[in-house]
């Protein structure tokens, strides 16, 4: 079981113009969000650019982060891959850096079947005594963790929760009264988190956090406690957010959102590039509506 709920902020890697980490402005992000009631650090995850980063890097984001949050909040380490053993190195690194959970994602690209990924999953809690949150987005590793197979998955120790990013609210409801109680399931689709939270979802690993914590913090404690009117008001002001932070690849969009706020400075690495021209109006359109850019 975890306590881990609520808005998780799944946190950009701040960079320099050069493309080198700039640790001084994750701290800054990090301080800003605790302040502004996000309930949880999620670190080197999709949105922090987890596939450009090097293994170092990786290690340290998730050292800088459990070192400077204190505590504060639940820092959830993004320590996944699709090597088992790599998975395994990297969540040992963040139990050893005091991370509070760690998020495993569906490995990508060798698309193994439904049994691979169970051992997958299964190996990792064995080998390091750390909670662990599955991770599913099909979307992008291809192969899709089946609800058969997670809850499977809930019956193992060390096994707490799932990132449930398919955004099929039927599918995350059939999730939610299948699995034990005390297994966690979060959104990780901001469009559909709100109706997830509303059936039993426990928060929202989220990339409109990054822009605007404060609403998404109220609207991850409405919907918890079935206040459909609040929770219905403030997705409403934040929508368009959920929609276009996704109108490029994330996190091109949410990163040059942030930029735009003044939180952080223009710079992805290659692949990625910045946000195209053509879209700058809508996001910041969308910031504007939100009542986070002036």
């Amino acid at each position: 079981m975890t306590n881990i709920q609520g808005s998780l902020v799944a946190i950009v890697t701040p960079m320099h113009a050069d493309g080198s980490l700039d640790l001084p402005g994750l701290r800054k992000l990090i301080d800003w969000h605790i302040e502004q009631g996000t309930d949880g650090i999620v670190i080197v995850g999709t949105t922090g650019e987890s596939p450009t980063v090097s293994v170092e890097e990786h290690c340290e984001l998730i050292r800088v982060a459990v070192e400077h949050v204190n505590k504060r909040v639940p820092v959830i380490a993004g320590s996944g891959g699709n090597s088992t053993a790599e998975a395994i190195a990297l969540t040992r690194f963040a139990r050893e850096a005091g991370a509070d959970a760690s998020l495993q994602v569906v490995p990508y690209y060798n698309r193994p079947t439904q049994e691979g990924m169970y051992q997958h999953f299964k190996a990792i809690a064995e080998a390091v005594d750390i909670p662990v949150i599955l991770y599913n987005v099909p979307g992008r590793s291809v192969a899709d963790l089946s609800n058969d197979t997670i809850v499977r998955l809930a019956k193992v120790p060390g096994i707490v929760g799932i990132k449930d990013a398919t955004g099929n609210i039927a599918r995350g409801i059939d999730l939610i009264r299948r699995v034990p109680e005390g297994f966690a399931v979060y959104s990780g689709d901001d469009a559909t988190a709100m109706a997830l939270m509303l059936v039993g979802g426990k928060g929202n690993i989220s990339v409109t956090a990054n822009v605007a914590p404060k609403a998404m913090h109220e609207l991850c404690v409405a919907s918890m406690k079935g206040d459909i009117a609040t929770a219905r008001a403030i997705n409403d002001k934040v929508f368009n957010l959920h929609t276009n932070l996704f109108i490029e690849p994330n996190p091109v969009p949410v990163k040059w959102a942030l930029a735009e706020m003044g939180m952080i400075s223009h710079s992805l690495r290659l692949p990625l590039v910045n946000l195209s021209a053509q879209y700058h109006d809508v996001v910041k359109s969308a910031l504007r509506e939100a009542g986070v850019l002036q």
